[in-house]
């Protein structure tokens, strides 16, 4: 089952590959297969669920290729896997559909580079090799490269793809290194044999920090964090929402499967230093937030500001904490986007800009709209009800059992995030009407179909988040250590 949701996307690929762009027929047909190529990868990863046995915390649905002498491929999925897969194969189909009507050229690499992302991101949560998930971990960066240096908007792309690709790949260096120093050790790059291998304290704070440095730029926390709103500001639509969907959980997967799993002593050692970064993260990308003036900027630091409470969480040692710290990365994965499709797709399209200045008075034209940016600005702030306040507030209280202190400090993170999150809806909604601005149309029907596919499952699950707790319950409290 899992190798199907590997392949599918690349047949979707070669399916799309030998199609001409010389007419709207072939370039809906083109679009029509990446859809549906999608969309069955979803089904695919919705069955896998199904089939998930929530009883035991093993790898389960494993496969192995074993014919290549260099490559063992491994694959299988845990509770914790589990729903970072489901969330890449339901983001995938809304990043398509968001870019639908608006990319003219070159469209058909567009799609295939989406799809292959696809299976590359769906390989880094299911891979069981260390070694293999650094090369899934890596080989994304050149198609995302690819993609905000041919198809962003912005006048400095390219400067903001150099940095997003020069940042993660410097950082992830010193991962290959400690990986390559753990294969010299334990003889093995699996990640069962190294879960069971003895590593000194000495030598798991070294490759902690190697792999930490990794996963902090991914993440990204301070002062690692100036790749990530250029990034956003200068890619296209599409790509903002991989970002803020999936591309960032790499780091939070790393920190749960790798970090605490393999050297839990020194996450133990460093977990004051991370709780501090995570801490001074949180305030200095709240108030740069304040103070954006361009809408997609503004929400890429807010990504920032959440990421550090899911750090928070995930090295609270509390099964609160860990779990609180899945559940609003997962929040996040659907609230995110949403503001990017609200401020980069919808807003920009009507009106040309991203200037704040420049836009006011929307609830003239556009009540629809209004009302579902009024609804995912509240879910960003952490409102109950909201799969984003679970995942605040079990965060918080599982660093509450150990650290007080940074507890009571991270909670001004949700003060923080209800001063910009409301204020830039207020600015953009209210007022009088700007004089910049024509009369502009409320959002079309696919628009609003995207919008409510991410606003469902952040309600319900921030209703019944049993449906996440119950599967994930068994492998955190296997990542405690004491």
């Amino acid at each position: 089952m899992i190798q199907l949701l590997l392949i599918v996307p690349i047949i979707g690929s070669l399916l799309i590959l030998p199609i001409q762009e010389n007419s709207i027929e072939n370039e809906k047909k083109m679009k029509s297969i990446a859809l549906t190529t999608s969309l069955i990868n979803l089904i695919i990863s919705i069955l896998l669920w199904v089939e998930f046995d929530s009883s035991t915390s093993d790898y389960q649905f494993i496969y192995e290729f074993n014919k290549l002498s260099f490559c063992h491929f491994n694959v299988g999925i845990d509770g914790i896997s589990l729903y970072y897969v489901l969330l890449t194969t339901f983001i995938t189909p809304i990043a398509i559909l968001s870019n639908y009507k608006n990319i003219y050229k070159n469209i058909k690499y567009f799609l295939i580079s989406f799809l292959i992302l696809e299976t590359l991101q769906i390989a880094v949560f299911v891979v069981l090799d260390l070694f293999l998930f650094y090369i899934f971990f890596e080989s994304v960066l050149p198609i995302l490269f690819i993609i905000i240096v041919v198809y962003g908007s912005g006048e400095n792309r390219i400067r903001s793809a150099l940095l997003f690709f020069l940042y993660t790949l410097a950082g992830s260096l010193f991962m290959l290194l400690a990986i390559l120093q753990i294969y010299n050790n334990v003889g093995s790059t699996d990640f069962q044999l190294i879960s069971l291998s003895e590593i000194s304290l000495d030598s798991q704070k070294i490759l902690w920090l190697a792999f930490f440095l990794a996963f902090a730029v991914k993440t990204p926390l301070w002062p690692l964090t100036g790749w990530l709103y250029r990034a956003h500001a200068d890619s296209p639509l599409a790509g903002s929402i991989l970002l803020a969907g999936t591309i960032l959980k790499f780091a939070t997967y790393g920190y749960l499967r790798v970090l605490i799993n393999f050297l839990p002593d020194a996450s133990n050692y460093f977990g004051p230093l991370v709780q501090t970064i995570a801490i001074v993260t949180l305030i200095y990308s709240s108030l740069a937030t304040i103070i954006q003036q361009d809408t997609k900027s503004l929400i890429a630091y807010s990504s920032i500001a959440h990421m550090s409470v899911v750090v928070l969480g995930i090295f609270s040692n509390t099964i609160q904490g860990i779990e609180g710290a899945i559940l609003l990365s997962l929040g996040h994965g659907f609230v995110s986007p949403a503001l990017f499709i609200c401020v980069g797709g919808v807003i920009y399209e009507r009106t040309g800009t991203r200037i704040i200045q420049y836009i006011r008075g929307l609830v003239t034209y556009m009540p629809v709209f209004t009302i579902l940016f009024f609804i995912f600005t509240l879910s960003n702030t952490g409102i109950p009800l909201s799969l984003n306040f679970l995942g605040e507030q079990l965060s918080l209280i599982g660093i509450w059992e150990k650290s007080p202190i940074i507890s009571a400090i991270g909670a001004t993170g949700i003060v923080f995030s209800a001063c910009y999150s409301i204020y830039l809806y207020n600015r953009i909604s209210y007022g009088v009407y700007s004089p910049h601005l024509k009369p502009l149309r409320d959002i079309t029907r696919q628009e609003f179909n995207i919008l409510i596919s991410l606003l469902i499952p952040t309600i319900i699950l921030g209703i019944f988040p049993n449906v996440i707790l119950y599967n994930i319950h068994l492998p955190v409290s296997t990542l405690l250590y004491y």
